[in-house]
C-alpha cells in the first residue's frame, strides 16, 4: 500500500526490462519503426537483431538524447 492514501495505485508499473517474460523475443514492428525515427534524429544506427528489452532500452536512451517522448 501507498503512504499516500489519496493517491491511486499505479496501473502500469514500470518493470525492469531484464525481468520481462518476453524480453528475449525479437523487437516488435512498432519498436523498430520508432527506433528508426529516433536513431535518424540522433544520427546513430540501430542494430538489426535487437530483443524487445534491448529495443526498449535503446528507445529510452534515444528519447533522452533527442528530447522526444517521456521525460
Amino acid at each position: 500500500m501507498s503512504n499516500e492514501p489519496d493517491r491511486a495505485p499505479q496501473e502500469n508499473p514500470t518493470k525492469d526490462q531484464s525481468e520481462w517474460v518476453t524480453g528475449d523475443e525479437p523487437m516488435t514492428g512498432p519498436q523498430r519503426s520508432y527506433l528508426s525515427t529516433l536513431a535518424h534524429e540522433a544520427g546513430v544506427e540501430v542494430p538489426e537483431q535487437l530483443t524487445k528489452a534491448q529495443a526498449s532500452e535503446m528507445i529510452d536512451d534515444l528519447q533522452k538524447t533527442t528530447g522526444r517522448g517521456a521525460s
